[in-house]
């Protein structure tokens, strides 16, 4: 690996700081600070500077700041998404556009939502060409869990019926691009009827909750079949349905949930030789997020995946932290980045 050879002179950044836990979205403003740091002024052997030109705001962002993640170490910047270009460290990388996201960002060390990020040069993958930055600082956290998920439930196997609760979420969209592109039968629920807003390679159909019952019309729609693998992004309120969908040694993913504790038909559960597989990213670090990211990489080039839509009304600068988090938490359907250039 070359020597580290610095590209800028200022050794000032700006990020978001956040002293502690905050108790309230109320109180987002006054504990979102946008401050001026330090960056090493002697590199580490074998890190890198990345010059952030995007950084996706997720919602687990937001709990992490409002004290939902227990493992956050205070003071932090938070962020675990970004893209941008390396303006620091070994001279190969010098100009690279990257990506990337880690669980241990924003929760275990200082995460994206600043000006400058220093990693380790080997955990920065290469940015897929075709998409912008802007696109590329918002694939993270929903494409790495959508992708440990089904890679720990499959393979996905071509004419395998997934189902996913919570399509048109984010993790719900990225599960859904990648089934298809296996290619699977896709099967979509939402609350009420709504067409499929993501793209995919395939037909997807969408079940409205409220239209009657989900495991039935899943069934019905598959002679009987059932789904192999249900990528359940809510958790809780579908679960019972979820199980009762799921085929002849079916899977069910879970990452999120409402209740805790829900009940389990036991019977049914071995009779039908059913897994359930937890994925929590959050323990997935940066160099885990990088492996992942570079394994979708080509399917971003030839086109089979897509990155998230980003509107320009969805791009804030740091200064405007506070407005993005709220955006986030009221549940904004395309996705928040920030600009830190802004």
């Amino acid at each position: 690996m070359h020597s580290a050879t610095p590209v800028f002179t200022s050794r000032r950044s700006a990020a978001i700081r956040v002293a502690a836990k905050v108790d309230s979205p109320e109180a987002l403003d006054a504990a979102l600070q946008l401050t001026e740091i330090d960056l090493p002024r002697d590199l580490p052997p074998g890190y890198a500077v990345v010059e952030i030109s995007s950084a996706g705001v997720n919602p687990s962002d937001v709990r992490a700041v409002l004290g939902g993640m227990p493992h956050t170490i205070w003071p932090r910047t938070p962020g675990r998404d970004y893209a941008g270009v390396v303006v620091e460290g070994p001279q190969q990388l010098l100009g690279r556009e990257v990506w990337g996201s880690g669980g241990d960002l924003g929760i275990r060390r200082d995460g994206t939502h600043a000006r400058h990020l220093v990693l380790p040069a080997a955990n920065l993958p290469q940015k897929p060409t075709g998409i912008t930055l802007a696109e590329a600082g918002g694939v993270g956290v929903p494409f790495i869990t959508a992708y440990e998920g089904l890679r720990e439930a499959g393979p996905v196997r071509p004419g395998d019926v997934v189902l996913v609760l919570g399509a048109n979420g984010k993790v719900g969209q990225a599960a859904t691009q990648l089934a298809a592109a296996a290619p699977a039968r896709v099967f979509g629920v939402e609350r009420t009827p709504e067409p499929y807003s993501g793209p995919a390679t395939g037909e997807v159909t969408i079940f409205g909750a409220s239209e009657g019952d989900i495991a039935e019309r899943v069934r019905d729609a598959t002679d009987g079949h059932g789904a192999d693998i249900v990528f359940n992004t809510v958790g809780s309120p579908y679960f019972e349905a979820a199980c009762r969908a799921m085929a002849i040694g079916g899977r069910q993913i879970l990452i999120s949930t409402i209740e805790r504790v829900v009940p389990l038909d036991i019977f049914a559960f071995y009779r039908g030789r059913h897994r359930f597989i937890g994925i929590d990213t959050l323990a997935l670090d940066n160099g885990y997020g990088a492996a992942v990211l570079d394994a979708l990489r080509p399917g971003f080039e030839n086109r089979t995946l897509r990155p998230f839509p980003v509107p320009a009304a969805n791009i804030y600068p740091l200064a405007r932290a506070a407005e993005a988090y709220r955006a986030v938490l009221a549940g904004a359907r395309e996705r928040v980045v920030f600009d830190p250039t802004l």
